[in-house]
């Protein structure tokens, strides 16, 4: 067995050789389920860090990333938030981001701007659903993340019951650097706490170093530990833990130490070629249009000129006025960004959330929230061509939203997580855009998937000059897993650049099924087609897709997936009867009631639509005194038959369709 060699101050073991070098950056997002603690930690890390004479609090309402008064009002975050500070020479770029469920891709659109994260966890709670909704899109996009148990001083913590719930639901490749004593009580207090044989045994899982020492009883130093450490931190193959209790202020600046000693630093690049992308939108009552960008290579100055590009393949340019470093609510003149920084940038007035600065690099989704509700938008006071452009406006900030205006039924419709969101809307029009707004009650968005394999076809070649003809082939795909595309196609027979706009035309089109739903979790193959060396216009094939999609859905049927919602549940065990006859009534599932000193926990799956109000059915039963979190729990397939109305014109309308498309339909 490998032998560590003993340190006068086990602290120490918290700083690795070499790991405080000035000059670094970092850019780290902050997430939680809500009520771990994780706007407290912020605001204990910017004290620590000199940038406020005391520590904000959310009972307090005065934090200083949480700043919109809906937020202070209700003790939640609803929008990410930026912030620097400076710890031992090195700069952390920090964003503070929501934590509850209807905001789960503000949370997860951050994860744009960063490189590493923080992931705090209640001690009293656990694992909860968007603990490991957080941790799974962590690990999609590779971010070096450390674990901050929380609360250590709440009654009713658990520590071996928590380290046991991060090795079930999350990782077991965790190593803990400190200990907590006394936990439960305002008396808790941390402890220094040395490697030991099962950390080198953990690293030794990765690091052919560290297991030859722990196989053949070679001496581990400190600082070869803390070096394996950091390294199989940055792979993403280890994840250092760390105890405290923020609201006490208490191992807040060990988190600190270990952000600075095991998390990797950007990279910084100015020269090169310039390529960022914009990862939040807001608006802002003296500077307009504000875009929020992580830059990954090059640098932007105050009054460049920007190329802005778009998956679709659109491009542009529009001037950089203002470049803006942001703290929080304020926000000063930066004058340049730089590779490997996040800034505010202003004068973008056409940009979106997901635009390229620059050029595009090769990107994934780290994403997997989607709205479960929709809910129609009416003005009391006649004002809904006003209603109409706010919200549009509000949508550029949150893509989410899907917000669609039906012109012939003067109808406007949003896309939500939950009850909320719409009051977080209904602030914003108020207090932003002095606009009264009355929202109807939600109702539940279902996705569609191919039924079976089969192929779709589409021949445009009259009225001419157009030349598209498309093949596609569906094959669906286990749940969850999206919408793949591919081509077999030889680029002889169809330019790359037609095939491009095949797969951009598809994605467009399976917005809406035969039911008038999204389509999801199929593979797409472009497994024929041709273009026309003469008759081919560059949008021909924005025609012929959607018409090949949609015969190739006719051909295949179409499955109806309904959403369903993970409840973890916490009560008086009196009530444990009386919430499973709940589940069962909503078409649920549950697991096993975990029962221990007259209470029980369990988990359940349930229908959206049938859970809706669960939380308020639930208070009713239990005189306030249950706990309920939600998460997203996918999609499966349901009996029910739900009809969305259809969006435009429907490609299976042929002459219609070409004529619309051709901005030739009467009234168009």
């Amino acid at each position: 067995m490998a032998r560590l060699s003993s340190v006068n101050d086990p602290k120490e073991w918290l700083t690795p050789v070499n790991a405080s070098a000035s000059g670094r950056i970092l850019n780290i997002a902050v997430l939680a389920h809500v009520d771990a603690g994780k706007t407290t930690t912020v605001e204990q890390m910017l004290y620590v860090c000199g940038m406020t004479k005391a520590a904000g609090s959310v009972e307090a309402k005065n934090t200083k990333t949480d700043w919109l008064p809906i937020e202070r009002e209700r003790g939640i975050s609803v929008r990410n938030a930026s912030i620097s500070l400076t710890y031992g020479g090195t700069r952390i770029n920090l964003i503070d981001t929501p934590g509850h469920f209807d905001f789960t891709g503000e949370a997860e659109r951050a994860l744009i701007a960063v490189d590493c994260a923080v992931l705090v966890i209640s001690a009293a709670e656990g694992v909860q659903p968007q603990t490991g909704i957080f941790w799974k899109a962590l690990r999609r996009k590779g971010a070096p993340t450390i674990l901050f148990v929380n609360k250590i001083d709440r009654a009713g913590c658990d520590i071996p019951a928590v380290l046991e719930d991060i090795r079930r639901e999350l990782t077991p490749d965790f190593i803990a650097l400190n200990s907590a004593r006394n936990e439960g009580s305002r008396a808790c207090g941390l402890a220094g706490r040395e490697f030991t044989e099962n950390d080198v045994f953990t690293l030794g899982e990765f690091d052919p170093l560290m297991a030859d020492a722990f196989l053949n009883g070679k001496d581990c130093g400190r600082e070869a530990v803390a070096r394996s450490l950091r390294a199989q931190t940055a792979a993403c193959r280890a994840f250092p833990l760390l105890f405290g209790a923020a609201a006490l202020g208490l191992g807040v600046r060990e988190l600190l130490d270990a952000i600075v000693a095991y998390l990797p630093a950007a990279p910084l690049s100015e020269a090169g070629e310039l390529s960022g992308k914009i990862y939040k939108i807001e608006h802002d009552k003296a500077l307009g249009k504000v875009a929020h960008a992580r830059i990954f290579t090059g640098c932007i100055k105050n009054r460049d000129l920007v190329v802005i590009s778009r998956e679709n393949g659109e491009t542009f340019s529009q001037k950089v006025t203002q470049i803006r470093s942001v703290q929080g609510e304020k926000s000063e003149d930066a004058g340049v960004v730089r590779g490997g920084e996040i800034s505010a940038l202003c004068g973008l007035s056409e940009a979106r959330m997901g635009d390229w600065l620059g050029a595009p690099l090769r990107d994934k989704s780290y994403t997997s929230t989607m709205p479960l509700f929709s809910a129609r938008v009416s003005s009391p006071d006649g004002r809904l061509a006003e209603l109409y452009r706010a919200a549009r406006e509000l949508a550029d900030e949150d893509p989410l939203l899907d917000l669609y205006w039906n012109r012939e039924e003067r109808e406007l419709v949003v896309n939500i997580m939950g009850d909320i969101q719409l009051d977080v809307l209904s602030y914003l029009l108020r207090e932003r855009y002095g606009l009264e707004a009355e929202f109807s009650a939600p109702t539940v968005i279902y996705k569609e998937t191919p039924s079976k394999k089969g192929r779709g076809f589409a021949a445009y070649t009259m009225p001419k000059p157009c030349w598209a003809v498309v093949e596609l082939e569906f094959d669906p795909l286990p749940r969850g897993s999206g919408v793949r595309f591919a081509s077999t196609v030889n680029n002889s027979v169809m330019f790359p650049r037609y095939q491009h706009h095949v797969e951009v035309s598809t994605a467009e089109a399976l917005k809406q099924g035969l039911f008038g739903w999204e389509v999801t979790d199929l593979s797409v193959t472009l497994v024929g087609g041709e273009h026309h060396l003469i008759h081919t216009h560059p949008l021909d094939f924005f025609v012929a897709t959607p018409m090949a999609v949609m015969d190739a859905l006719e051909k295949c049927g179409s499955t109806l997936l309904e959403p369903m919602r993970t409840l973890r549940i916490a009560a008086d065990e009196v009530h444990l009867t009386g919430v499973i006859g709940d589940i069962v009534n909503m078409k649920g599932e549950f697991g096993t009631p975990i029962v221990k000193d007259g209470k029980f926990e369990m988990e359940a799956l349930v229908p959206a639509a049938a859970s809706a109000d669960y939380p308020v059915v639930l208070a009713a039963k239990t005189a306030g005194r249950a706990r309920l979190t939600a998460g997203f729990g996918g999609y499966r397939e349901c009996a029910a038959t739900a009809v969305a109305k259809r969006r435009g014109v429907d490609p299976r309308d042929r002459a219609k369709w070409i004529l619309y498309k051709r901005n030739a339909l009467a009234g168009e």
